[in-house]
């Protein structure tokens, strides 16, 4: 599936190949011209002079012949501003197509002729499970769900860490069922719940839903997904940037829609496997509130990539307000840890992962994971609490 907006990785890449192709071509005309002249003509000024000629005449040929493939591939004509006072009810029209027989299946288009922008998000009322299984028919035991109608080009699995979270678990099976079927991907929604009442350790549950969601498919995309938080435009498409991982949730309704700070890469982000395991995954030491989110942004920057962000305007969230979760305390020694992460981000990750996986069972929506992660070394166990 293409990406809706132009990425800022993906022009990087290309203006390096470039470059490169014009030193190339700039060294091989020069010897051409050795063979052509004397040497002394090539100290000359006229031949730098038709040396830069040349060069530039490349680099605009280049240009002319990948300016619409670019524009193709990464671009497409969005409304200059959306407007998020016109809201859609998020499971309109998802009857539009009727299920098409296996050997009529052809592959989905690029854009999901299902999007409709701005997504109506609240949180007034409480839906039960029983509501969202008759809402969502097509979802098939685990939260796995593939178009009826057509082939999927995607495959995004989504990992939503959890403990004691069932009221915001529920909004958010409501809500991201009929956001990613709009989209016409094949997905699959994994919970992972930590056993116990121990300090919570997200950052160790996401690496372990990596590890149980890798076993069960070539999942092209993983969706790192908190569970208090609901996406507001379906143009938001859930596939990961090729070359980087990607900042989801760029503007949240708690920070005013605007990053709290430059380098922020929490609430939902997505990377590839491949990204993934690249930059180790997140920290297994993490236990407590805090720091992980700035420890894998680190972590993409060791391994050598760049963080690409969804736009303001398109990457905006709600959040669901909620007090202190008992158990998941402020990890007071995040600034500390954060400062010798460059230290220890080869050894401590996925390579490192240990837990004891109790159940895995197909519920009606989701893929519920509950695992044993063991307990926070005594200094650990922090004491401030935080919302």
């Amino acid at each position: 599936m293409q990406m809706i907006h132009y990425s800022s990785c993906t022009a990087a890449k290309l203006y390096s190949l470039y470059k490169a192709l014009a030193k190339a071509f700039l060294c091989q005309t020069r010897c051409l011209f050795e063979r052509m002249f004397s040497v002394r003509t090539l100290e000359g000024p006229y031949f730098c002079f038709v040396m830069a000629c040349l060069q530039l005449l490349f680099l605009l040929l280049m240009y002319q012949r990948s300016s619409s493939s670019w524009s193709g591939a990464f671009m497409e004509k969005l409304p200059d501003k959306w407007d998020y006072s016109k809201l859609h009810d998020v499971y309109f029209n998802l009857s539009f197509f009727s299920p098409a027989s296996t050997e009529d299946l052809h592959h989905c288009p690029p854009k999901s002729p299902l999007l409709v922008g701005p997504i109506r998000v609240n949180f007034h009322n409480v839906p039960n499970m029983k509501r969202i299984i008759r809402k969502n028919p097509y979802v098939q035991r685990g939260g796995l769900y593939t178009p009826r109608h057509c082939v999927a080009q995607y495959k995004t699995a989504i990992l939503v860490p959890h403990r004691n979270r069932e009221t915001h678990l529920r909004h958010l099976l409501y809500f991201l069922h009929p956001f990613l079927q709009r989209q016409q991907l094949h997905y699959r929604i994994y919970v992972i719940n930590q056993a116990g009442n121990g300090t919570f350790n997200r950052a160790k549950l996401l690496n372990i839903g990596v590890r149980e969601a890798l076993k069960d498919d070539e999942w092209d995309c993983l969706f790192l997904h908190d569970v208090d938080l609901i996406p507001e435009n379906d143009y938001n498409l859930y596939v990961c940037d090729e070359l980087c991982p990607k900042h989801v949730s760029s503007a949240m309704n708690k920070f005013n829609y605007r990053l709290p700070y430059r380098t922020f890469f929490g609430g939902v982000t997505a990377v590839t496997p491949e990204q993934y395991l690249r930059m180790n995954g997140f920290p297994n030491s993490y236990w407590g509130w805090g720091g992980e989110d700035d420890e894998i942004a680190n972590r993409v920057n060791y391994a050598g990539m760049n963080i690409v962000r969804v736009p303001l305007d398109i990457g905006r969230y709600k959040m669901i307000k909620h007090g202190p979760d008992e158990g998941n305390n402020a990890n007071e020694k995040r600034f500390d840890m954060l400062t010798k992460s460059h230290k220890y981000w080869k050894v401590d990750g996925m390579n490192s992962l240990e837990y004891k996986c109790i159940s895995k069972q197909l519920t009606s929506l989701y893929t519920n994971i509950t695992a044993d992660i063991g307990e926070a070394p005594i200094e650990d166990k922090n004491s401030v609490p935080e919302s």
